[in-house]
């Protein structure tokens, strides 16, 4: 019967059981669609990644349970791990193509550094919907791409949001994402991907392209500590560098199995 070899990795963390855990799964040529959104839904993790070499480098692609989307920022942390530690990679910089262009990912000893493109905003409407929706009233709305960004005006109200999850499904075909000034750190966030089968994302490397550049503009400097507060927590450097973001993070091997197909 035939195998596919399988890691389990948990991106933006130095600990085990923290950050965020994606599957990665090494490929000599790409499956059929159907069969890696089943190995998506099979996982049940907020992303399963698949790669193939190609030229220099590799292509990904990104499943969540449900269906596959365009940027993934923890699955790419964990797609250069397994590369720079069990696939005999020798270089310190991996090239990806992708549904959003060309990324890349540094080493620099257990650091690894996502480079992604920036992703804007367009200011929208406060609206009651999400307020209730998130149960906080946010101070400043935005449409990202197919995510609703939710400005908050502290950490505390970030961690007391206690979303609606079928309601907020009907706000955005895609997800929500949630930030404030930090305590701490520069920021802090919560993300809910409810449309995309992911009630909250324990760590969303894609959002801190948007988080990014907001709150570069709002701090006036370029690089950044962030947080993400969800049960599991994350740790992520951000800084940006023209039109791209520098996103850094750890990973920690959880798991090494087979796939029967």
């Amino acid at each position: 019967m035939p195998t596919l070899k399988q890691y389990q990795v948990d991106a933006f963390t130095d600990k085990l059981f923290g950050g965020n855990p994606a599957a990665v799964v090494p490929l000599d040529h790409w499956l059929d669609d159907g069969l890696m959104q089943q190995i998506g839904a099979e996982n049940n993790l907020s992303e399963t990644a698949f790669l193939v070499k190609e030229n220099n480098g590799y292509r990904i692609r990104w499943f969540t349970p449900t269906n596959e989307v365009k940027l993934c920022g923890h699955a790419t942390l964990a797609s250069a791990y397994v590369i720079f530690n069990h696939l005999g990679f020798e270089g310190s910089k991996i090239e990806f193509q992708s549904l959003s262009g060309l990324l890349s990912v540094t080493k620099d000893n257990d650091m690894l550094t996502l480079n992604f493109p920036v992703n804007g905003r367009i200011p929208t409407k406060l609206k009651e919907d999400v307020a209730k929706a998130l149960g906080q009233s946010p101070i400043e709305l935005y449409w990202c791409i197919d995510n609703l960004l939710a400005i908050f005006n502290s950490q505390k109200e970030i961690e007391n949001l206690n979303p609606d999850f079928a309601a907020l499904k009907t706000i955005s075909k895609h997800g929500v994402i949630t930030t404030a000034k930090g305590d701490e750190v520069d920021f802090v966030s919560r993300c809910f991907f409810p449309a995309s089968g992911i009630n909250e994302d324990p760590v969303t490397g894609s959002a801190h392209t948007i988080f990014t550049p907001y709150w570069a503009e709002k701090l006036g400097k370029k690089k950044l500590i962030a947080k993400q507060i969800s049960k599991r927590g994350g740790d992520l450097i951000c800084e940006l560098a023209g039109d791209r973001v520098l996103i850094s993070g750890k990973a920690k091997l959880f798991m090494i199995g087979e796939i029967y197909v």
